[in-house]
Protein backbone atom coordinates (compact mmCIF):
# COMPACT_ATOMS: atom_id res chain seq x y z
CA UNK A 1 0.00 0.00 0.00
CA UNK A 2 1.43 3.39 -0.96
CA UNK A 3 1.98 5.99 1.77
CA UNK A 4 0.15 9.10 0.63
CA UNK A 5 1.70 12.55 0.59
CA UNK A 6 -0.34 14.89 2.85
CA UNK A 7 1.32 18.13 1.71
CA UNK A 8 0.22 20.39 -1.16
CA UNK A 9 2.78 21.36 -3.79
CA UNK A 10 3.00 25.03 -4.77
CA UNK A 11 3.75 26.29 -8.26
CA UNK A 12 7.37 27.01 -7.26
CA UNK A 13 7.92 23.32 -6.47
CA UNK A 14 8.05 23.88 -2.72
CA UNK A 15 5.34 22.44 -0.44
CA UNK A 16 2.92 24.29 1.82
CA UNK A 17 4.13 22.12 4.72
CA UNK A 18 6.67 19.38 5.30
CA UNK A 19 5.43 15.75 5.01
CA UNK A 20 7.01 14.24 8.10
CA UNK A 21 7.36 10.58 7.04
CA UNK A 22 8.77 11.38 3.61
CA UNK A 23 11.16 13.93 5.09
CA UNK A 24 12.44 11.51 7.75
CA UNK A 25 12.84 8.68 5.22
CA UNK A 26 14.75 11.00 2.88
CA UNK A 27 16.93 12.14 5.79
CA UNK A 28 17.84 8.50 6.48
CA UNK A 29 19.80 8.56 3.22
CA UNK A 30 22.22 11.10 4.67
CA UNK A 31 23.90 8.71 7.15
CA UNK A 32 24.42 6.24 4.30
CA UNK A 33 26.98 8.44 2.55
CA UNK A 34 28.31 9.38 5.99
CA UNK A 35 29.03 5.70 6.68
CA UNK A 36 30.91 5.33 3.39
CA UNK A 37 32.99 8.44 4.13
CA UNK A 38 33.72 7.22 7.67
CA UNK A 39 34.92 3.87 6.37
CA UNK A 40 37.29 5.66 3.99
CA UNK A 41 39.10 7.13 6.99
CA UNK A 42 39.58 3.60 8.32
CA UNK A 43 40.71 2.23 4.95
CA UNK A 44 43.36 4.95 4.60
CA UNK A 45 45.06 3.76 7.77
CA UNK A 46 44.80 0.09 6.79
CA UNK A 47 46.02 0.56 3.22
CA UNK A 48 49.00 2.72 4.25
CA UNK A 49 50.60 -0.20 6.09
CA UNK A 50 49.40 -3.17 4.03
CA UNK A 51 50.37 -1.58 0.70
CA UNK A 52 53.30 0.49 2.10
CA UNK A 53 52.06 3.89 0.91
CA UNK A 54 53.12 7.49 1.53
CA UNK A 55 50.67 9.93 3.15
CA UNK A 56 49.98 11.50 -0.25
CA UNK A 57 49.35 8.08 -1.83
CA UNK A 58 46.89 7.06 0.91
CA UNK A 59 44.85 10.17 0.14
CA UNK A 60 44.04 8.70 -3.28
CA UNK A 61 41.32 6.78 -1.42
CA UNK A 62 39.56 10.12 -1.08
CA UNK A 63 40.47 11.06 -4.65
CA UNK A 64 38.68 7.95 -5.95
CA UNK A 65 35.71 8.63 -3.70
CA UNK A 66 35.20 12.32 -4.42
CA UNK A 67 36.34 11.98 -8.01
CA UNK A 68 33.30 9.75 -8.56
CA UNK A 69 31.08 12.54 -7.25
CA UNK A 70 32.75 15.04 -9.56
CA UNK A 71 32.34 12.98 -12.73
CA UNK A 72 28.77 11.81 -12.20
CA UNK A 73 27.04 14.81 -10.60
CA UNK A 74 26.10 16.57 -13.88
CA UNK A 75 24.84 13.39 -15.63
CA UNK A 76 22.90 12.57 -12.45
CA UNK A 77 21.33 16.03 -12.43
CA UNK A 78 20.22 15.69 -16.06
CA UNK A 79 18.57 12.36 -15.28
CA UNK A 80 16.85 13.87 -12.22
CA UNK A 81 15.67 16.83 -14.32
CA UNK A 82 14.13 14.53 -16.93
CA UNK A 83 12.57 12.18 -14.36
CA UNK A 84 12.22 13.04 -10.67
CA UNK A 85 14.17 13.30 -7.44
CA UNK A 86 12.77 9.93 -6.37
CA UNK A 87 14.14 8.23 -9.51
CA UNK A 88 17.54 9.75 -8.72
CA UNK A 89 17.37 8.30 -5.22
CA UNK A 90 16.42 4.83 -6.53
CA UNK A 91 19.29 4.84 -9.04
CA UNK A 92 21.70 5.99 -6.34
CA UNK A 93 20.67 3.25 -3.92
CA UNK A 94 20.94 0.58 -6.64
CA UNK A 95 24.43 1.63 -7.73
CA UNK A 96 25.54 1.96 -4.10
CA UNK A 97 24.46 -1.66 -3.57
CA UNK A 98 26.49 -2.76 -6.61
CA UNK A 99 29.54 -0.84 -5.38
CA UNK A 100 29.39 -2.48 -1.95
CA UNK A 101 29.09 -5.88 -3.63
CA UNK A 102 32.33 -5.25 -5.53
CA UNK A 103 34.26 -5.33 -2.25
CA UNK A 104 33.81 -9.10 -2.20
CA UNK A 105 35.98 -9.78 -5.28
CA UNK A 106 38.29 -6.89 -4.28
CA UNK A 107 39.12 -8.55 -0.98
CA UNK A 108 40.22 -11.64 -2.92
CA UNK A 109 42.29 -9.80 -5.54
CA UNK A 110 43.85 -7.68 -2.75
CA UNK A 111 45.27 -4.90 -4.93
CA UNK A 112 45.17 -1.19 -4.10
CA UNK A 113 43.84 -0.33 -7.56
CA UNK A 114 40.89 -2.71 -7.23
CA UNK A 115 39.91 -1.24 -3.87
CA UNK A 116 40.08 2.25 -5.36
CA UNK A 117 37.76 1.07 -8.16
CA UNK A 118 35.24 -0.21 -5.57
CA UNK A 119 35.35 3.10 -3.72
CA UNK A 120 34.83 4.92 -7.02
CA UNK A 121 31.79 2.73 -7.81
CA UNK A 122 30.27 3.46 -4.39
CA UNK A 123 30.83 7.17 -5.03
CA UNK A 124 28.87 7.00 -8.30
CA UNK A 125 25.83 5.78 -6.37
CA UNK A 126 26.37 8.38 -3.68
CA UNK A 127 26.61 11.13 -6.30
CA UNK A 128 23.08 10.25 -7.47
CA UNK A 129 21.90 10.17 -3.86
CA UNK A 130 23.42 13.50 -2.86
CA UNK A 131 22.46 15.27 -6.09
CA UNK A 132 18.86 14.20 -5.45
CA UNK A 133 18.58 14.24 -1.66
CA UNK A 134 20.24 17.57 -0.85
CA UNK A 135 18.04 19.55 -3.22
CA UNK A 136 14.99 17.40 -2.43
CA UNK A 137 15.34 18.04 1.30
CA UNK A 138 15.37 21.79 0.70
CA UNK A 139 12.20 21.46 -1.44
CA UNK A 140 10.13 19.27 0.91
CA UNK A 141 8.37 22.13 2.67
CA UNK A 142 8.01 25.92 2.72
CA UNK A 143 10.69 27.91 0.94
CA UNK A 144 11.54 30.14 3.90
CA UNK A 145 12.76 27.13 5.93
CA UNK A 146 14.67 25.40 3.13
CA UNK A 147 18.16 25.99 4.60
CA UNK A 148 17.07 24.95 8.09
CA UNK A 149 15.43 21.82 6.67
CA UNK A 150 18.65 20.85 4.88
CA UNK A 151 20.62 21.46 8.08
CA UNK A 152 18.28 19.09 9.91
CA UNK A 153 18.71 16.39 7.26
CA UNK A 154 22.46 16.87 7.34
CA UNK A 155 22.39 16.30 11.11
CA UNK A 156 21.90 12.61 10.26
CA UNK A 157 25.18 12.52 8.29
CA UNK A 158 27.55 12.37 11.30
CA UNK A 159 25.51 9.46 12.67
CA UNK A 160 26.56 7.62 9.51
CA UNK A 161 30.15 8.80 9.89
CA UNK A 162 30.16 7.51 13.45
CA UNK A 163 28.61 4.18 12.41
CA UNK A 164 31.17 3.72 9.62
CA UNK A 165 34.09 4.35 11.96
CA UNK A 166 32.70 2.02 14.65
CA UNK A 167 32.16 -0.74 12.09
CA UNK A 168 35.71 -0.23 10.87
CA UNK A 169 37.12 -0.20 14.37
CA UNK A 170 35.68 -3.57 15.36
CA UNK A 171 35.47 -5.35 11.99
CA UNK A 172 38.62 -4.11 10.20
CA UNK A 173 41.04 -3.26 13.01
CA UNK A 174 41.98 -5.89 15.55
CA UNK A 175 43.28 -5.69 19.11
CA UNK A 176 46.90 -6.28 20.08
CA UNK A 177 49.83 -4.87 18.12
CA UNK A 178 49.39 -2.25 15.41
CA UNK A 179 49.20 -3.36 11.78
CA UNK A 180 52.73 -2.12 11.11
CA UNK A 181 54.10 -3.99 14.13
CA UNK A 182 52.39 -7.20 13.00
CA UNK A 183 53.78 -6.85 9.48
CA UNK A 184 57.29 -6.09 10.80
CA UNK A 185 57.14 -9.21 12.98
CA UNK A 186 56.44 -11.51 10.01
CA UNK A 187 59.39 -13.95 9.73
CA UNK A 188 59.54 -14.02 5.90
CA UNK A 189 58.37 -11.86 2.99
CA UNK A 190 55.89 -14.61 2.09
CA UNK A 191 54.45 -14.58 5.61
CA UNK A 192 54.19 -10.78 5.49
CA UNK A 193 52.31 -10.98 2.17
CA UNK A 194 49.96 -13.63 3.53
CA UNK A 195 49.28 -11.54 6.65
CA UNK A 196 48.52 -8.48 4.52
CA UNK A 197 46.09 -10.53 2.41
CA UNK A 198 44.41 -11.82 5.58
CA UNK A 199 44.02 -8.31 6.95
CA UNK A 200 42.40 -7.15 3.71
CA UNK A 201 39.71 -9.83 4.06
CA UNK A 202 38.33 -7.83 6.97
CA UNK A 203 37.69 -4.90 4.66
CA UNK A 204 34.50 -6.35 3.20
CA UNK A 205 32.86 -7.09 6.57
CA UNK A 206 31.36 -3.60 7.21
CA UNK A 207 29.92 -3.52 3.69
CA UNK A 208 27.82 -6.63 4.43
CA UNK A 209 25.89 -4.69 7.07
CA UNK A 210 25.59 -1.64 4.85
CA UNK A 211 24.15 -3.81 2.05
CA UNK A 212 21.30 -4.99 4.31
CA UNK A 213 20.34 -1.41 5.23
CA UNK A 214 20.54 -0.27 1.61
CA UNK A 215 18.16 -3.00 0.43
CA UNK A 216 15.65 -2.02 3.14
CA UNK A 217 15.85 1.66 2.13
CA UNK A 218 15.40 0.74 -1.53
CA UNK A 219 12.20 -1.16 -0.75
CA UNK A 220 10.84 1.67 1.42
CA UNK A 221 11.43 4.25 -1.30
CA UNK A 222 9.77 2.02 -3.88
CA UNK A 223 6.53 1.83 -1.85
CA UNK A 224 6.44 5.45 -0.62
CA UNK A 225 4.77 8.19 -2.67
CA UNK A 226 6.78 11.40 -2.95
CA UNK A 227 5.84 14.78 -4.45
CA UNK A 228 7.66 15.77 -7.63
CA UNK A 229 8.68 19.14 -6.13
CA UNK A 230 9.28 20.52 -9.62
CA UNK A 231 8.12 24.00 -10.70
CA UNK A 232 4.88 24.10 -12.67
CA UNK A 233 2.72 26.64 -14.41
CA UNK A 234 4.52 29.88 -15.27
CA UNK A 235 7.63 28.81 -13.34
CA UNK A 236 7.97 25.62 -15.37
CA UNK A 237 8.78 27.06 -18.78
CA UNK A 238 10.86 25.38 -21.48
CA UNK A 239 13.60 23.27 -19.81
CA UNK A 240 17.00 24.94 -19.92
CA UNK A 241 19.90 23.32 -21.77
CA UNK A 242 23.24 22.65 -20.11
CA UNK A 243 25.07 25.41 -21.98
CA UNK A 244 22.41 27.99 -21.16
CA UNK A 245 22.37 26.87 -17.52
CA UNK A 246 26.14 27.20 -17.18
CA UNK A 247 26.07 30.69 -18.71
CA UNK A 248 23.30 31.86 -16.37
CA UNK A 249 24.89 30.38 -13.26
CA UNK A 250 28.31 31.72 -14.23
CA UNK A 251 26.94 35.27 -14.08
CA UNK A 252 25.81 34.88 -10.44
CA UNK A 253 28.77 36.04 -8.32
CA UNK A 254 27.55 34.57 -5.04
CA UNK A 255 26.91 31.24 -6.75
CA UNK A 256 30.51 31.14 -8.02
CA UNK A 257 31.79 31.96 -4.54
CA UNK A 258 29.59 29.21 -3.11
CA UNK A 259 31.24 26.63 -5.38
CA UNK A 260 34.70 27.67 -4.15
CA UNK A 261 33.53 27.60 -0.52
CA UNK A 262 32.04 24.12 -0.94
CA UNK A 263 35.27 22.90 -2.56
CA UNK A 264 37.30 24.22 0.37
CA UNK A 265 34.91 22.90 2.99
CA UNK A 266 34.72 19.33 1.73
CA UNK A 267 38.49 19.34 1.27
CA UNK A 268 38.99 20.60 4.82
CA UNK A 269 36.59 18.10 6.36
CA UNK A 270 38.00 15.17 4.40
CA UNK A 271 41.61 16.07 5.21
CA UNK A 272 40.93 16.40 8.94
CA UNK A 273 39.04 13.12 9.05
CA UNK A 274 41.51 11.28 6.83
CA UNK A 275 44.47 12.05 9.07
CA UNK A 276 42.96 12.05 12.57
CA UNK A 277 43.79 8.38 13.20
CA UNK A 278 47.16 8.76 11.49
CA UNK A 279 48.19 11.78 13.60
CA UNK A 280 47.18 9.93 16.77
CA UNK A 281 49.42 7.02 15.75
CA UNK A 282 52.25 9.46 14.96
CA UNK A 283 51.96 11.27 18.29
CA UNK A 284 51.52 8.07 20.33
CA UNK A 285 53.75 5.39 18.69
CA UNK A 286 52.74 2.61 21.10
CA UNK A 287 49.06 2.88 20.20
CA UNK A 288 47.31 0.45 17.84
CA UNK A 289 44.73 1.36 15.20
CA UNK A 290 41.70 0.24 17.20
CA UNK A 291 42.69 2.50 20.11
CA UNK A 292 43.49 5.41 17.76
CA UNK A 293 40.02 5.09 16.22
CA UNK A 294 38.58 6.27 19.55
CA UNK A 295 39.83 9.76 18.72
CA UNK A 296 37.91 9.59 15.45
CA UNK A 297 34.76 8.54 17.31
CA UNK A 298 35.08 11.46 19.71
CA UNK A 299 35.59 13.74 16.72
CA UNK A 300 32.35 12.61 15.09
CA UNK A 301 30.48 13.04 18.37
CA UNK A 302 31.80 16.61 18.47
CA UNK A 303 30.73 17.06 14.84
CA UNK A 304 27.19 15.92 15.68
CA UNK A 305 26.99 18.06 18.82
CA UNK A 306 28.19 21.09 16.89
CA UNK A 307 25.44 20.61 14.31
CA UNK A 308 22.72 20.59 16.97
CA UNK A 309 24.07 23.80 18.48
CA UNK A 310 24.37 25.37 15.03
CA UNK A 311 20.79 24.42 14.12
CA UNK A 312 19.55 26.22 17.24
CA UNK A 313 21.70 29.29 16.49
CA UNK A 314 20.72 29.41 12.80
CA UNK A 315 17.03 29.25 13.78
CA UNK A 316 17.58 32.45 15.79
CA UNK A 317 20.38 34.36 14.04
CA UNK A 318 21.65 34.87 10.50
CA UNK A 319 23.19 31.63 9.21
CA UNK A 320 26.05 33.53 7.57
CA UNK A 321 26.86 35.37 10.82
CA UNK A 322 26.93 32.12 12.79
CA UNK A 323 29.23 30.51 10.21
CA UNK A 324 31.67 33.45 10.21
CA UNK A 325 32.22 32.86 13.92
CA UNK A 326 32.42 29.08 13.48
CA UNK A 327 35.03 29.34 10.72
CA UNK A 328 37.17 31.77 12.71
CA UNK A 329 37.19 29.39 15.66
CA UNK A 330 38.00 26.43 13.39
CA UNK A 331 40.96 28.22 11.77
CA UNK A 332 42.43 29.12 15.18
CA UNK A 333 42.03 25.56 16.47
CA UNK A 334 43.82 24.02 13.49
CA UNK A 335 46.67 26.57 13.51
CA UNK A 336 47.23 25.76 17.18
CA UNK A 337 47.08 22.04 16.35
CA UNK A 338 49.70 22.45 13.63
CA UNK A 339 52.19 24.58 15.54
CA UNK A 340 51.32 24.02 19.21
CA UNK A 341 52.54 21.33 21.62
CA UNK A 342 52.25 17.78 20.33
CA UNK A 343 50.38 16.68 23.45
CA UNK A 344 47.44 18.98 22.67
CA UNK A 345 47.46 18.62 18.87
CA UNK A 346 45.12 15.63 18.60
CA UNK A 347 42.57 17.25 20.93
CA UNK A 348 42.63 20.50 18.96
CA UNK A 349 42.06 18.54 15.73
CA UNK A 350 39.12 16.79 17.39
CA UNK A 351 37.73 20.11 18.70
CA UNK A 352 37.69 21.52 15.15
CA UNK A 353 34.84 19.07 14.41
CA UNK A 354 32.60 21.12 16.69
CA UNK A 355 32.50 23.95 14.14
CA UNK A 356 32.47 21.98 10.87
CA UNK A 357 28.92 20.60 10.95
CA UNK A 358 26.79 23.47 9.62
CA UNK A 359 29.17 24.47 6.80
CA UNK A 360 28.10 22.05 4.05
CA UNK A 361 24.29 22.43 4.28
CA UNK A 362 24.46 26.18 4.83
CA UNK A 363 26.77 26.74 1.85
CA UNK A 364 24.60 24.42 -0.25
CA UNK A 365 21.29 25.98 0.79
CA UNK A 366 22.38 29.61 0.51
CA UNK A 367 24.16 29.06 -2.80
CA UNK A 368 21.12 27.24 -4.22
CA UNK A 369 18.93 30.15 -3.11
CA UNK A 370 20.89 32.48 -5.43
CA UNK A 371 19.25 30.64 -8.37
CA UNK A 372 15.97 32.52 -8.77
CA UNK A 373 14.92 30.65 -11.94
CA UNK A 374 14.25 27.10 -10.75
CA UNK A 375 14.70 25.71 -14.28
CA UNK A 376 18.40 25.77 -13.45
CA UNK A 377 18.09 24.28 -9.98
CA UNK A 378 18.89 20.59 -10.61
CA UNK A 379 22.04 21.43 -12.57
CA UNK A 380 22.96 24.15 -10.07
CA UNK A 381 22.67 21.64 -7.24
CA UNK A 382 24.72 19.12 -9.22
CA UNK A 383 27.54 21.60 -9.73
CA UNK A 384 27.56 22.21 -5.99
CA UNK A 385 27.80 18.45 -5.48
CA UNK A 386 30.68 18.44 -7.99
CA UNK A 387 32.48 20.87 -5.67
CA UNK A 388 32.85 17.84 -3.40
CA UNK A 389 35.93 17.16 -5.55
CA UNK A 390 37.70 19.31 -2.98
CA UNK A 391 37.76 16.12 -0.93
CA UNK A 392 39.87 14.56 -3.69
CA UNK A 393 42.35 17.44 -3.82
CA UNK A 394 42.93 18.94 -0.36
CA UNK A 395 43.83 15.64 1.42
CA UNK A 396 46.43 14.93 -1.28
CA UNK A 397 47.86 18.43 -0.80
CA UNK A 398 47.92 17.98 2.96
CA UNK A 399 49.49 14.53 2.57
CA UNK A 400 52.16 15.99 0.27
CA UNK A 401 52.88 18.74 2.82
CA UNK A 402 53.18 16.05 5.50
CA UNK A 403 55.63 14.05 3.36
CA UNK A 404 57.66 17.19 2.58
CA UNK A 405 57.84 18.40 6.18
CA UNK A 406 58.10 14.95 7.72
CA UNK A 407 55.32 15.92 10.14
CA UNK A 408 51.64 15.10 9.81
CA UNK A 409 50.92 17.49 12.68
CA UNK A 410 52.34 20.52 10.81
CA UNK A 411 50.32 19.66 7.71
CA UNK A 412 47.05 20.69 9.42
CA UNK A 413 47.89 24.27 8.50
CA UNK A 414 46.46 23.36 5.06
CA UNK A 415 43.05 22.71 6.64
CA UNK A 416 43.30 25.94 8.64
CA UNK A 417 43.76 27.91 5.40
CA UNK A 418 40.60 26.27 4.01
CA UNK A 419 38.65 27.46 7.05
CA UNK A 420 39.81 31.03 6.36
CA UNK A 421 38.64 30.79 2.75
CA UNK A 422 35.17 29.65 3.87
CA UNK A 423 35.06 32.50 6.39
CA UNK A 424 35.55 34.98 3.55
CA UNK A 425 32.61 33.42 1.69
CA UNK A 426 30.23 33.88 4.62
CA UNK A 427 31.46 37.45 5.15
CA UNK A 428 30.61 38.08 1.52
CA UNK A 429 27.12 36.66 2.11
CA UNK A 430 26.63 39.09 4.99
CA UNK A 431 27.54 42.03 2.75
CA UNK A 432 25.12 40.84 0.07
CA UNK A 433 22.35 40.23 2.62
CA UNK A 434 21.83 36.61 1.52
CA UNK A 435 18.84 35.35 3.49
CA UNK A 436 16.35 32.55 3.32
CA UNK A 437 13.46 33.30 0.98
CA UNK A 438 9.96 33.73 2.28
CA UNK A 439 7.42 31.04 1.74
CA UNK A 440 5.39 31.59 -1.41
CA UNK A 441 1.77 32.39 -0.72
CA UNK A 442 -0.94 31.33 -3.15
CA UNK A 443 -3.92 33.60 -3.70
CA UNK A 444 -6.67 32.77 -6.21
CA UNK A 445 -4.45 30.11 -7.75
CA UNK A 446 -1.60 32.58 -8.47
CA UNK A 447 1.85 32.45 -6.89
CA UNK A 448 3.00 35.47 -4.91
CA UNK A 449 6.52 35.36 -3.43
CA UNK A 450 7.89 37.79 -0.88
CA UNK A 451 11.57 38.01 0.02
CA UNK A 452 12.51 38.27 3.69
Amino acid sequence: MLIKNPARQLDSGYLDRTPLFQFVLLSLLFPMWGAAAGLNDILITQFKHVFTLSDAATAFVQSAFYGGYFLIAIPASRIVRRTSYKVGVLIGLSVYIIGCGLFFPASMLATYGMFLFCIFAVAIGLSFLETSANTYSSMLGPRRTSTLRLNISQTFTPLGNLTGVILGKYLIFGSGDSIQAQLDAAPTPEAKLALGHELLQNTLLPYKYILVVLVCLLVLFLVTEYPRSKPRGETAEQPAGLGETLRVLGRIAQYRKGIVAQFLYVGLQTAVWSFTIRVALELYPGMNEREATNYMIVGFICFLAGKFVANALIARYSAARVLVVYCAIGAVLLVLAAFGPAASAIWLVIASNLVMGPCWPTIFGQTLDTITDKRYQETGGAILVMAIVGGAVVPVVQGAVSDALGSLQRSFVVSAVCFLGILLYFRSNLRHHVTDAEEPAVEAGALREERA
